[in-house]
């Protein structure tokens, strides 16, 4: 095990409890890059900065890059502060994710953030998904827009992973929650997995289905990671036995995952800024899947500005679109 497992097994219940009753990053320390991290590919497009806490990430003609964690977790809070590229960035994705496909190749988890570039004057968009168990044909993505240019300065993106529930966050926010419900099975992430940062050519779907690709003469796109925490509980993943993290597990099963103030802060950035769900997604999935809980209010809304997919209705063209960046959730700086 590296570096980064040091402590946190013993810390991961308090660190936990503290998380879902209303937790924020402040309370949790950094760790240096190659405390926890390791180059996974790029070559010299990976630049660790002189700190050591910073990371530079590129993307140019000849590759991309990303590093990954020493240790593979089973459960925990996982968070980094990210720059993104500016200008034009179609067809650029910058991904912050869990997964264990090195390890299970056939039956895979895996637990995404996805950030998809723009061509210029468009914003960055924010997707995150899961897969459990190698369930890759049934998609639990949503895509969001942001309050903020996540490429004018540092943002922190989190995932907070139990045995019952995933928490994405955005500057402490959690802008979704996936609950595991019995009818799910093996589609939520239940084994160990590592941590990744990685951006890459993307053109072939993100950026408006693949119609926009990635500009070389815009090169190199650069994002850049810092503030890591990586607060697991470190796991063997050929080691079947009782893990020392059973505990955490009985315990957070009776808490709450999230607080009433930071739900209604979730609520609000949902109804604001959420473009794309797959529970309404009518052309994918005649009937949503289980662990959908459907609402109305959500239905229309999201028909309004997309009744093929929503709604099975006819495209409708809008002259204005709103500018979601200026909207406020509750008149806080996260205007939200």
């Amino acid at each position: 095990m590296g570096k980064s497992v040091v402590g946190y097994c013993g810390l991961f219940l308090t660190l936990l409890l503290v998380s879902v009753s209303g937790f924020h990053h402040g309370n949790l320390p950094v760790i240096p890059f190659d405390e926890g991290y390791t180059q996974l590919f790029g070559e010299d497009n990976l630049v660790v900065h002189r700190d050591g806490h910073t990371v530079h990430l590129s993307l140019d003609e000849r590759t991309g890059s990303g590093f990954v964690s020493q240790d593979l977790y089973l459960h925990g809070y996982f968070s980094a502060s990210i720059k993104l590229p500016a200008d034009y960035t179609a067809g650029v994705v910058v991904a912050f994710y869990m997964s264990n496909g090195d390890t299970y190749e056939k039956n895979h988890d895996e637990i995404d953030f996805e950030f998809l570039g723009n061509i210029r004057g468009k914003d960055w968009r924010i997707q995150t998904n899961i897969y459990g168990n190698g369930s890759t044909a049934l998609g639990r993505e949503e895509r969001y827009s942001l309050w903020f240019d996540p490429a004018d300065d540092f943002h922190r993106y989190a995932i907070l992973w139990t045995d019952s529930h995933i928490i994405f966050y955005v500057d402490d926010v959690p802008i979704r929650e996936v609950v595991r419900t019995a009818t799910m099975g093996g589609d939520f992430p239940s084994k160990p997995m590592s941590l990744y940062a990685t951006i890459w050519d993307g053109s072939d779907w993100a950026t408006n289905g693949g119609k926009y690709r990635v500009n070389y003469n815009y090169a190199p796109y650069t994002t850049e990671f810092s503030d890591f925490a990586l607060h697991g509980c470190a796991a063997d993943p050929t080691d079947h036995s009782t893990s020392t993290c059973d505990a955490t597990y009985t315990t957070l099963s009776k808490a709450e995952a999230i607080s009433g103030s930071q739900r209604t802060k979730m609520d609000r950035f949902r109804t604001k800024y959420m473009t794309y769900s797959y529970c309404y997604d009518r052309v994918r999935y005649k009937t949503p899947l289980s662990e959908c809980v459907i609402s109305p209010q959500e239905t229309q809304r999201l028909k309004s500005f997309d009744p093929v997919t929503f709604g099975g209705g006819r495209p409708r063209h809008h002259r204005h679109r709103r500018n979601h960046r200026a909207a406020a959730v509750n008149g806080e700086a996260i205007s939200m």
